[in-house]
């Protein structure tokens, strides 16, 4: 009787053989972690790109109706030449066409951004403008400094993020540049003689490497790159700088050392995307020649641009 007990005893697993289980689980997920997060980047890059693509059909239809881009910001001058506002940008211009006409019922253009009257608006998210890779926060807190060192001045206002800036061109941003979006300046499809397939409208600008926002030029608001993750350099940048970036100072298209006003993304692979002023989304490699980068960032330089890039 004892022994037909004992035939029919389950025996367990030794120390051992679990301690091989658990190895060969973590080996497979160890093999397939990496496939599943290459799959999980490779849908918020698409999702990245179909949103600039949504970027540029909103553009093209703000033309349509007003025959003519928005300008990069708007801004009024003191008599000693400095900006006083009230700053919007041209994202904040085409809320509607990016179906966020409510948000754009709300903003009291003829105010300051900082002005206590946009205190609501000025923190809300556009999931639209927004990289699904990058990881910048939903709002950050625009500061004075002093535009030569840096140094804090004071707070300004609370302003929600945005991952795409307008091309401003190949100099700094501010007044009189040389691509689509320029302080109080419209430019119009018969302004972009060098061809709308191969002017670049807007691009990626990572919160890693400099702060950016849809809603405008921040009156008195200095941008500095902070670089300890060997990402962003270069000196203190106006308040341009938040709603534009630039081609210049030798830097292509996200590499780690650009500075904090130019473009830059998480994307494996080294670049970033960009909206053409006729609507087609592309990426641009850090190893683009820059002498055809600056090219496709001018509107009427009438560069000859053959070949892919």
């Amino acid at each position: 009787m004892k022994l037909i007990r004992r035939a029919h005893q389950r025996r367990g697993f030794t120390l051992v053989e679990l301690l091989i289980v658990i190895a060969i689980i973590g080996i497979l997920i160890g093999l397939v972690l990496p496939a599943v997060q290459a799959a999980r980047e490779s849908a918020r890059r698409i999702q990245c790109s179909n949103s600039l693509k949504q970027v540029g059909l909103a553009l093209q239809s703000y033309h349509d109706s007003s025959r003519a881009f928005p300008p990069g910001y708007i801004s009024e001058l003191d008599s000693a030449g400095n900006e006083i506002g009230p700053g919007w940008g041209w994202a904040s211009m085409v809320l509607p066409q990016l179906e966020e006409s409510p948000l754009f019922e709300q903003i009291s253009f003829s105010s300051p951004i900082e002005d206590d009257v946009n205190r609501f608006v000025r923190v809300q998210s556009v999931p639209t403008l927004r990289c699904p890779s990058d990881s910048a926060p939903d709002m950050w807190m625009t500061r004075r400094r002093d535009l030569s060192s840096g140094d804090l001045r004071g707070d300004i206002c609370e302003v929600a993020s945005a991952n795409y800036v307008g091309v401003f061109g190949t100099t700094e941003p501010g007044v009189g540049g040389d691509g689509i979006f320029s302080r109080n300046v419209s430019v119009r499809f018969g302004d972009i003689r060098d061809g709308t397939s191969t002017t670049l409208m807007a691009g990626e600008r990572s919160f890693r490497l400099g702060e950016a926002t849809w809603t405008g030029a921040v009156v008195g608001a200095v941008i500095v790159a902070d670089g300890s993750d060997g990402v962003g350099t270069g000196p203190p940048e106006p308040a341009a700088s938040l709603v534009l970036g630039h081609t210049g100072d030798g830097n292509g298209p996200g590499v780690p050392r650009a500075h904090v006003n130019q473009f830059h993304s998480v994307h494996s692979g080294g670049g970033a995307h960009f909206v053409f002023c006729d609507g087609h989304v592309g990426f641009l490699s850090s190893s683009i020649d820059y002498h055809v980068y600056q090219a496709l960032t001018t509107r009427a330089d009438g560069e000859a641009i053959g070949g892919d890039f």
